[in-house]
């Protein structure tokens, strides 16, 4: 785990592991070949690089992998998932839902919230906010 670089770009999604490292996680569902996603690739690939150590940032083509995505709601690409450093699902603030809007899934049975996500492009900045308030610098 120290020293290891963890990639940008996967093909399956192991969430227990990305949790064992007990770092914020986003999780970008997306593909290579669709516009807003492609706007995106640079902020993934600067975040990936720059938080190594302090969280994880990945990206999974769902146009190439899409088994990759049936654990999750992806409805629409690109979409991101995001969870806390203790494996959580990440709650926003209500201060960053007045300016990036969020869906929240729950467990049918349990009620308990098993998901946060966000649909669409994000940009650096936004990015930035989310993960400050999970704690990374």
């Amino acid at each position: 785990m120290v020293g290891e670089t963890i990639p940008l770009k996967i093909s399956e999604v192991d969430l227990d592991k990305l949790k064992s490292y007990k770092m914020p996680i986003v999780i970008d569902f997306g593909a290579d070949s669709c516009i807003p996603c492609k706007q995106m690739a640079p902020v993934l690939e600067t975040l990936n690089e720059e938080w190594q150590g302090k969280a994880i940032v990945q990206f999974v083509d769902v146009w190439k992998y899409q088994a990759a995505a049936n654990d999750f709601p992806v409805s629409v690409i690109p979409t991101q998932v995001f969870y806390n450093a203790d494996g959580t699902p990440y709650v926003p603030s209500e201060n960053i839902q007045k300016s990036i809007e969020f869906n929240m899934y729950s467990d049918r049975t349990s009620g308990e919230h098993i998901f946060t996500v966000h649909q669409g492009g994000l940009t650096e900045e936004q990015m930035r906010k989310i993960f400050a308030e999970m704690g990374v610098k």
